[in-house]
């Protein structure tokens, strides 16, 4: 059964590359400064805000790039953050729409089921010339739609410097 399984899978992976006719694919990502820049400006705003909050940055893969967690941010925040921008990139939507979205009852309600994802504001994508490149994750303000505007400001700080 080994011998026709084998061949067969292999018959399949070559039929599908030969109508992509590539082997390899090209993306953008965030550079590690412009990910710090983020979680700096991000902290910044929440702090001004009076908010005690962790920031993290993660790239498209959700693989963490920068993380930050101002002095009296509680200890569950840096890993809410990771969740939240994770979350974003990985469903490729802000958490603060999608906690309405998967709410009890919805359709989409199983979303919430998925490991570590985390459907509470406060994560945002980064996108680039129409591609996300990253997310950020904020945790600690008093509710979702502040960690959404602290991470939307993050990201706002680097606009300038990402392709449109």
């Amino acid at each position: 059964m080994k011998i026709f399984t084998i061949p067969l899978v292999f018959v399949v992976c070559a039929a599908g590359a030969a109508a992509d006719d590539k082997a390899l694919t090209t993306y953008r990502q965030l550079a590690p400064e412009t990910a710090v820049e983020i979680t700096q400006a991000a902290l910044k705003a929440c702090r001004e805000a009076g908010f005690q909050v962790a920031v993290t940055v993660v790239d498209r893969m959700g693989v963490t790039q920068a993380m930050v967690r101002d002095r009296f941010a509680g200890p569950h925040t840096p890993d809410t953050a990771w969740r939240k921008a994770w979350t974003a990139v990985s469903f490729r939507t802000d958490t603060l729409s999608m906690s309405d979205a998967t709410k009890a009852g919805s359709p989409q309600a199983g979303a919430r089921f998925i490991t570590n994802a985390l459907m509470i504001g406060g994560g945002v994508p980064v996108t680039a010339a129409g591609s996300i490149v990253a997310g950020v994750g904020v945790s600690g303000a008093p509710g979702g739609a502040e960690d959404d505007a602290c991470a939307r400001a993050g990201i706002a700080a680097v606009e300038e410097k990402l392709e449109l």
